[in-house]
């Protein structure tokens, strides 16, 4: 099953224009033809079945012919991840939380921060594809990067919790996780959150967690945490 996705789409919208670079794949790459199929996702829990009825390498145009909604999760995965010094590490842990299932990712800046600057709209590339290629009907909410001081001041609903590396009193990740809560998860930089950060957010009720006995990269540490969260939550 080939999935498209067009966040414009609504549950009243009847028909779908496709653009240059889709209909260029639908019809070169797909060798889809008038009146094949066509899946289509919102990003917001709807598929779209839709019949080709201009199958045109330039502009090709659909008709919606069956819709279905699948219901949200009843647990919310937000993680605040420092971006890396190499950005592709950061990209392969946006594609891979995706397909694992995520809801929420917030860049965030702390003092060991070696990249400060993040290409957003990179990400939301990144972001449609896994989703695509995994076959969720829920895109992943990117916010903007922010500080990690003004993060953590802010409201989250749900347990918080923040992964450091501090040879400090923690318990283990996937044994304070309760099914079907929300989780907010911070991960560190690749130096690690300074011992300020973390005592400000111990002072902001985020539970200081382990991800196991090894060292983890900030992606790797990621990952981890949000395949912890979702298998606990099977």
């Amino acid at each position: 099953m080939q999935l498209f996705y067009n966040p414009d789409i609504t549950e009243n919208t009847t028909q779908i224009a496709f653009s240059k670079e889709e209909s260029r794949h639908i019809v070169k790459v797909l060798r889809k033809s008038t009146a094949d199929k066509l899946f289509v996702t919102n990003g917001k829990g709807w598929l779209f079945t839709a019949e080709l009825n201009l199958a045109d390498v330039k502009n090709c145009l659909a008709t919606i012919t069956e819709k279905t909604f699948q219901n949200s999760r009843d647990y919310n995965i937000h993680l605040a991840v420092a971006p890396t010094k190499m950005n592709d590490r950061y990209e392969w842990f946006l594609e891979k939380a995706t397909e694992i299932g995520i809801d929420s990712i917030t860049p965030i800046i702390c003092d060991h921060s070696e990249r400060k600057v993040v290409k957003l709209e990179r990400y939301e590339k990144i972001l449609q594809a896994a989703m695509k290629q995994s076959l969720h009907y829920y895109m992943p909410k990117l916010n903007e990067p922010v500080a990690l001081k003004s993060f953590i001041t802010q409201e989250h609903t749900g347990t918080c919790f923040i992964a450091h590396c501090e040879e400090t009193d923690k318990k283990s990740l996937k044994q304070l996780i309760t099914p079907k809560t929300d989780l907010t998860i911070l991960i560190g930089p690749e130096g690690d959150f300074s011992t300020k950060e973390i005592s400000l957010a111990l002072k902001n009720n985020f539970i200081p967690v382990t991800l196991g006995h090894t060292r983890l990269r900030t992606e790797t540490a990621a990952i981890v945490a949000c395949h912890t969260a979702a298998l606990i939550n099977e």
